[in-house]
């Protein structure tokens, strides 16, 4: 499969998708951005066996966010009625899509976060069910500096995972926040070593796509459940329970149990 600034690659049913445009601290442009919706769309498709996937980024950065230096992702393609330049455009033609195409993943999804993770790309770092960050890592909500508002989603999650106070901290102020003390506010999962990052995050994939079919189903839950009432979170557990329970991996959980062997899933 050919990407552009995007490398796409299979090992077993780990997929990683590297943001590939190193010189620029992966920031995103639109031809990545294309390319992003073609490896996660591959990613998706039930024929292609993927149980688990991984985010990162090439060279010393994760994502620097959007290429404003170029700004070719629609930002300033499109014109309000006012006749001003629209910059919410592209949001609304390309990053939203992919980040609803993130959140709807039916496998879990592995962050290994290295350098500067700012703005947008911080907002695609969070879109990981684990996010496993480097000593070097700090994440920014850079937007301030540009005199625009923060994006990608980032307004609902960060409130929901860090709480008001610390969010206004970082949107407002626009300082850096380095990877240990993320991981003390409980924005990530875990800090590593620079050098073990990727293994790690490796060893959590393999870990995740040896699970049941129903790890899709616990993340789906779970994002629903930010914005459920309890009567209605009680009605999405029963439908996911349901679909659970139909599983050929239910079937040998429970034969594995009874057995007192380790469960062999397939993901099926």
């Amino acid at each position: 499969m050919q990407l552009d600034l995007l490398k796409y690659e299979v090992e077993g049913n780990i997929a990683t998708i590297t943001f590939n445009d190193p010189e620029a601290l992966n920031a995103m442009s639109e031809k990545m951005l294309a390319s992003l919706d073609i490896a996660l769309t591959q990613a998706a498709s039930p024929d292609s066996g993927i149980r688990c996937l991984i985010l990162t980024g090439a060279g010393r950065g994760f994502c620097a966010g959007a290429n404003v230096a170029r700004m070719d992702g629609g930002e300033t393609d499109a014109k309000s009625s006012n006749g001003k330049n629209d910059a919410g455009a592209g949001l609304e033609r390309v990053y939203h899509p992919l980040l609803r195409q993130l959140r709807n993943m039916p496998c879990p999804i592995v962050s290994a976060v290295n350098g500067p993770c700012a703005g947008v790309g911080m907002s695609f770092a969070l879109m990981g069910d684990m996010v496993v960050a480097n000593k070097s890592a700090f994440f920014l909500q850079a937007f301030r500096r540009i005199g625009l508002v923060p994006d990608g989603g980032s307004t609902y999650i960060l409130p929901r995972l860090i709480g008001l106070a610390r969010t206004k901290e970082l949107a407002l102020m626009g300082e850096r926040l380095p990877s240990e003390k993320a991981l003390d506010w409980g924005l990530i999962n875990r800090v590593v070593e620079d050098d073990d990052l990727m293994a790690t995050a490796r060893g959590l994939a393999e870990e995740l796509a040896k699970g049941p079919m129903s790890l899709g189903l616990i993340r789906n839950l779970l994002w629903d459940s930010v914005d459920a009432t309890y009567e209605e979170q009680l009605n999405n557990e029963r439908w996911a329970q349901q679909k659970a329970g139909w599983s050929s991996d239910f079937v040998e959980g429970v034969t594995a149990f009874n057995e007192k062997r380790e469960a062999d899933f397939e993901g099926k």
